[in-house]
């Protein structure tokens, strides 16, 4: 792995679009804190404001993907 991979914390599907689940620890440290982010809302928040922080915390986990997954984000074949 080169120096300029190790810096993306998800990788790009292979087939598809998207990224794959975290190649790295920062990239798990992030799904981690966004599903105790989650819990923690769905918990303790009042049902008025429930559903607004678990899109606005999905929202900035999808923001980090796109920033720290790799690129470009494209329809992949794999080989092709």
């Amino acid at each position: 792995m080169s120096e300029h991979e190790r810096t993306y914390w998800f990788a790009a599907k292979s087939y598809g679009l998207g990224w794959t689940l975290p190649i790295t620890w920062q990239g798990w440290l992030a799904v981690f804190a966004y599903l105790m982010l989650l819990i923690s809302t769905l918990i303790v928040a009042s049902t008025d404001y429930r559903w607004p922080l678990v899109a606005i915390s999905t929202l900035a986990l999808v923001a980090v993907v796109v920033w720290k997954g790799e690129k470009p984000l494209r329809w992949r074949w794999r080989g092709k």
